[in-house]
């Protein structure tokens, strides 16, 4: 995930939630290639008419991406429990563990304005020089954009928050996560209120959208309630582990059940209901903000994928370095690809084919890869408190 992955003791490290953070990494850079190489970004917001795909190439493309950001969340949520519980062996006070998680993710949110978005700003204005201004396919009203908080802003503040919540009993967490779930539903506004200019406060905990320079695409309170969710399960994995691996993933088919039984019933949970019309309709949900189907088919399908890298674990222990790297450098993979892929961009000024673009993912990876192992070596090296272990 992009957030720093929460080391624990380098003994008690649980290979599977590498593994998956590594994977969501990879496809991640798949969506952001779509959108610097192929050009090809469409946005699931509320308020909106979905995206219409014209096949199942484009389609796919996009869905699979939907799986990375609620795995962030959890994995990140999950990561502060285990990560205070490792501290706490070593010593570290009460204090220090709330001021250590404060402290990154004011980093994150610096690194969202000062690292990552002049990428995005650069990617865009190149190619559509317009593009500086507001645009139809995001809610709110027109005007310059000047202030705009993403995932790593959102991932920042919630880390602060679970941060200093973490030593909450499991079960509340888990239950303050559902809540905060729930409420976003409840908050999203009808269609009708697309153009609305919400205050600022509206749209960084509810309605992602415009207002004035500033854009929110990821509204802290129901992401927020992923990272409790996951602090809840980093709870469960600290108790017993190897249950709580057994178990996980029976949690990811009651969750994909719940998708599918959501989807087929309408109305709460949807944002968008299915129209009745195919697979891909069925599959085409409500990301900005995430709505209750997308969460749990995306939860879900995170669960089960650490299930089975949990399963296969002698495999990925032996073919796998190149995931594992991926997922214990994550925020430097993270803010080094968008620049990658930005730069490897910037020829295809009307984009590309998606073989092209799948082709440019991949020499991509092939660069990051050997960066990203030599980060984690130098990282490997550093204390503790040091600035590097935050990236």
């Amino acid at each position: 995930m992009p957030v720093a992955q929460l080391d624990p003791v380098p003994r008690s490290r649980i290979l599977s939630l590498d593994a998956q953070r590594g994977l969501i990494m990879v496809i991640m850079a798949i969506d952001h290639a779509a959108f610097f190489v192929a050009k090809h970004h469409p946005g699931e917001f509320w308020g909106l008419p979905l995206p219409v795909h014209p096949n199942w190439a484009s389609f796919l493309t996009r869905h699979i991406s939907h799986l990375c950001a609620p795995g962030f969340f959890l994995l990140m949520g999950a990561g502060i429990v285990l990560f205070g519980e490792s501290r706490r062996q070593r010593g570290w006070s009460e204090a220090r563990i709330a001021r250590h998680f404060v402290v990154r993710g004011a980093v994150l949110l610096l690194v969202q304005q000062v690292l990552e978005n002049p990428a995005w700003i650069i990617g865009s204005v190149v190619p559509y020089p317009d593009a500086w201004f507001f645009r139809p396919s995001i809610p709110g009203e027109p005007g310059p954009l000047m202030l705009v908080l993403a995932v790593l802003s959102a991932l920042g503040a919630a880390l602060i928050i679970v941060g200093l919540l973490q030593k909450l009993p499991g079960w509340v967490l888990g239950l303050a996560g559902i809540g905060a779930i729930v409420l976003s539903q409840a908050m999203v506004p009808g269609p009708e209120m697309a153009r609305v200019p919400f205050s600022p406060l509206m749209r960084l905990t509810f309605a992602p959208g415009q207002t004035g320079i500033l854009l929110v695409m990821y509204p802290v309170i129901p992401w927020l309630g992923v990272a409790l969710l996951g602090a809840a399960f980093g709870k469960a994995l600290a108790h017993d582990r190897d249950r709580t691996l057994r178990l996980v993933p029976l949690a990811g088919l009651a969750l994909v059940g719940l998708f599918i039984a959501l989807r087929l019933l309408g109305g709460f949970g949807n944002t968008h209901p299915w129209d009745g019309n195919g697979l891909m309709n069925f599959l085409n949900m409500t990301k900005y903000p995430p709505s209750i189907v997308f969460l749990s088919f995306a939860v879900g399908t995170n669960l089960l994928l650490i299930g089975l890298f949990d399963w296969i674990t002698p495999l990925v222990e032996r073919y796998g370095g190149w995931l594992l790297t991926f997922g214990r450098t994550a925020l430097f993979f993270y803010i080094l690809h968008i620049w990658l892929y930005m730069l490897l961009g910037l020829p295809f000024r009307h984009g590309t084919g998606f073989g092209v673009m799948y082709l440019i993912w991949a020499i991509g990876l092939l660069i990051l890869l050997p960066l990203c192992t030599r980060y984690e070596r130098f990282k490997a090296g550093k204390p503790a408190e040091s600035v590097w272990r935050l990236f």
